[in-house]
């Protein structure tokens, strides 16, 4: 057993993100078997307590995780090819509100906001935007097996045993995909659910049983839905939705 650098432990823990451990780091607000520890790249053994001082918690709890129903034609990241990415959109004059106890837009929550996770550029729904490494580990981990819901409107004709292969049996790229479950919502449209994300899944998933995917949305990640949110309008999460 060898030692391994503490951000990285924070960051298996689901604490934060490796990024924001080494600013707790060098902030002096890590504590490793209640000493504190404020040298970068510094190491832990695995069994050791890493925990955080008040305001490291205090800061983990500002930050903000929006909610954003994206419309077909923007990238859920970094600008592409002349493509706009998601969080353009998180602008005041497109927030969804229900009520007066709901947050205001505020500039700093754009601050280290990215996407969790991606959506097409040619698919729509639910995208989590996120300042919190804590959330981001949950979805984009390696071991994240967070459900993620889609309707998915198909043209063709499906192969003979095609609704079982796509629950169970297919492979992308050399590699075995993990049990989904599939159903027809209606004539034309399938429901997936699936926990896990590989480069456009879905689409290449129905090409391997003869139907295309003219339409994708994504209406569920964990126990949060997509719900009455418009398209193109965003939300922040709200303090009683979690994942899981």
């Amino acid at each position: 057993m060898e030692k391994i650098r503490i951000s990285r432990l924070m960051s298996q823990r689901g604490m934060c993100s490796r990024r924001e451990a080494d600013e707790y780091l060098a902030k002096g607000w890590v504590r490793v078997d209640g000493v504190v520890v404020d040298e970068l790249g510094s190491k832990a053994w695995p069994h050791q307590k890493i925990t955080l001082e008040r305001e490291g918690q205090r800061r983990q709890g500002a930050r903000v995780t929006i909610l954003l129903n994206k419309p077909v034609g923007l990238v859920s990241g970094q600008a592409e090819k002349g493509y706009r990415p998601a969080i353009t959109l998180i602008r005041p004059e497109l927030q969804f509100r229900r009520g007066q106890g709901e947050p205001s837009f505020d500039r700093r929550h754009l601050r280290g906001l990215a996407p969790a996770g991606r959506l097409d550029i040619d698919s729509q729904g639910l995208l989590i935007l996120t300042q919190d490494g804590r959330m981001a580990r949950a979805l984009v981990g390696s071991d994240s097996a967070i459900e993620r819901e889609y309707l998915v409107r198909v043209v063709g004709r499906l192969q003979p045993g095609g609704l079982d292969l796509l629950r169970h049996g297919l492979k992308l790229d050399g590699h075995a995909l993990r049990p989904a479950r599939v159903h027809w919502q209606n004539e034309d449209q399938l429901r997936f659910v699936l926990t896990e994300g590989r480069k456009r899944q879905i689409r290449r998933m129905c090409e391997l049983v003869g139907l295309k995917a003219v339409g994708l949305k994504r209406v569920r990640i964990g126990r949060i839905v997509l719900g009455d949110l418009p398209t193109g309008r965003w939300r922040y999460l709200r303090p009683d939705e979690r994942l899981s």
